[in-house]
């Protein structure tokens, strides 16, 4: 009788985790470039809708999201009341742009539908510009970056578009943990956080959600980057019937 065949473990993809680290570092040498700051603002559009996001889902109404050129960004939404709805929302936006950049790693390295999510990229920045923008610089920028990111998934070799793609997730997972360190961390800049903000609402000190959002952004994007850089280790060979292997 044969015994039931398992599946190999996956294994660790050193090509994928070397160049990970390539583009990790390439955002860290380059972080103060101005070549950058498009990529950045992405990054707190995907804050921001984060909020508007966890808005939607405890059934309230978003009334614009506003980026700023500074990297700051804002959602002004109404919400029913409720302490949970209240907890859900604030905490979408540094636990939001972590598992933005956790299922973007997933996309680029796992599933690999490159064209997919730059289209889909484009589709999100176009509805934030006619449904919410609140302010010219967000219209503008939304429906700039939709163009790019549209005309990138349309006309770009494949490979440069796994490249783009790879980069954003890269760039949006050190993003949000630069995030965290500079909003959250730093006590100057604590106080006008949305820990800050949620604290007023709930009476829990700012620091609890600092320490909580940052713990559950670390786990998610560390999660995120494990699973994204498994490879299944290659097939077996099937032994014959009846046959042992010697």
């Amino acid at each position: 009788m044969d015994s039931p065949q398992l599946s190999p473990p996956a294994r660790l993809d050193v090509g994928r985790l070397l160049l990970l680290v390539a583009f990790v570092a390439v955002g860290l040498v380059f972080w103060d470039s101005p070549l950058l700051l498009p990529v950045k603002l992405l990054a707190v559009m995907g804050h921001e809708s984060g909020h508007a996001a966890a808005t939607l889902l405890a059934g309230g109404s978003v009334q614009r999201v506003v980026l700023s050129a500074d990297q700051s960004g804002a959602c002004l939404s109404a919400l029913p009341p409720g302490v949970w709805r209240t907890i859900l929302v604030y905490s979408a936006g540094y636990v939001g742009t972590a598992v933005a950049g956790a299922v973007l790693l997933l996309l680029a390295f796992r599933w690999k539908v490159a064209r997919g999510v730059l289209g889909a990229y484009a589709l999100w920045l176009v509805a934030v510009a006619l449904l919410v923008a609140g302010s010219g610089f967000t219209l503008f920028f939304s429906l700039g970056m939709a163009a790019l990111l549209g005309a990138a998934a349309r006309w770009l070799p494949l490979f440069g578009v796994r490249l783009l793609v790879l980069f954003l997730a890269a760039f949006t997972g050190l993003y949000a943990l630069f995030d965290l360190r500079d909003d959250l961390w730093n006590p100057a800049t604590r106080a006008h956080s949305d820990a800050a903000l949620l604290a007023a609402q709930t009476h829990v000190p700012a620091l609890v959600w600092a320490g909580v959002w940052s713990v559950l952004s670390l786990f998610i994007l560390g999660w995120g980057a494990w699973m994204a850089l498994q490879s299944a280790a290659p097939p077996q060979p099937e032994l014959a019937p009846g046959r042992e292997p010697t």
